[in-house]
């Protein structure tokens, strides 16, 4: 563990590197960030990421970080529980609540519970009222290397009272190391999505792939902004266990697959976010979580936790080449 630096409110952040085989991985506390993904014997990381703190308190806001407790969009920045009707953040336009506001776990620091040389786990308390939502809720993530290359991430979430968690880590890959991830391949197990509105929140219809240009089920190279990407892909309508459910190549010939138990996998082209100095569509944003905006469309998986039922997910992401 080496110290990366401190925030503009001055609180320390750790970095912790952990390797097996031939995958070697950076973690940052503050906002439980994956900074560096390297394959040995390839010359630039597979993940973007900044080695300046900075970066990830002003632009680099969501770069690879755990997003919640709710992680992408409400449409109405309203939750309704048991209920009573909680008001959350209007952070994106006045209107939508994205990624959990100001109060989200990407601007935390984590605790360090555990390290060892091929695993770390970390953990937040989110005291009642947090990112406008009720509940004391503990929530606690691990990422553990296998050799030869594979990064495994189990998020894991308990409160004592009735509440919503939809955790994503928000990595942007680019397996090329080139200026866009333009040529890359990606296939999707999903035989839905789900459109937007101009807010970029779910219609609430889930849509068949098929006939579209949404559909990713053989392997093809989507062009940028045809078409532009900032969906859910629907793999489940519940939880499932871990299965395969996208895959990625570079033109480099390094290739990811990616596995979840969740029923959902955000897919988001970067029109919109960058890092600085860099062009727009630098990386691809690949987010397993559950369906955005589930409090407000009754036919989509709840979102809701409880007590007697914690949080869970599963994603592993595996390389070769």
């Amino acid at each position: 563990m080496t110290h990366f630096g401190k925030t503009q409110k001055g609180e320390d952040v750790d970095r912790v590197t952990i390797a097996a085989g031939d995958l070697t991985v950076s973690v940052l506390t503050f906002g439980a960030i994956i900074q560096d993904i390297r394959l040995a014997g390839v010359p630039h990381g597979l993940a973007l990421g900044s080695d300046v703190l900075a970066d990830y308190e002003d632009k680099m806001g969501y770069f690879g970080a755990i997003v919640g407790p709710i992680a992408n969009r409400i449409s109405n920045a309203r939750v309704r529980l048991d209920g009573m009707m909680y008001e959350l953040e209007r952070n994106e336009n006045g209107q939508t609540h994205l990624h959990s506001g100001a109060d989200g776990c990407h601007r935390k620091i984590w605790r360090l519970i555990t390290q060892t040389a091929d695993s770390v786990t970390l953990g937040l308390k989110m005291p009642d009222g947090i990112a406008g939502l009720p509940g004391q809720r503990e929530i606690t993530v691990t990422y553990r290397v296998n050799a030869p290359a594979t990064l495994t991430m189990t998020i894991d979430g308990t409160t004592d009272t009735t509440t919503c968690m939809n955790f994503a880590s928000h990595l942007y890959w680019n397996l090329d190391g080139t200026q866009t991830w333009a040529g890359h391949q990606l296939r999707v197990a999903a035989d839905h999505y789900l459109p937007v509105d101009d807010s970029v929140c779910p219609t609430g219809e889930v849509m068949a792939v098929a006939g579209t240009d949404m559909d990713f089920r053989e392997t093809r190279v989507p062009e940028i902004g045809a078409p532009a990407l900032d969906h859910n892909f629907c793999l489940s309508d519940k939880v499932e266990p871990l299965r395969d459910v996208l895959w990625l190549a570079g033109q480099s010939g390094v290739r990811m697959t990616v596995a979840t138990t969740e029923p959902g996998i955000q897919i988001h082209d970067a029109s919109s976010s960058h890092r600085p100095e860099k062009p727009r569509y630098e990386g691809i944003v690949i987010e397993p979580q559950r369906w955005p905006d589930a409090p407000n469309n009754a036919g989509f998986p709840s979102i809701k936790v409880s007590p007697e039922r914690p949080y869970h997910q599963t994603t592993s992401w595996t390389f070769d080449r």
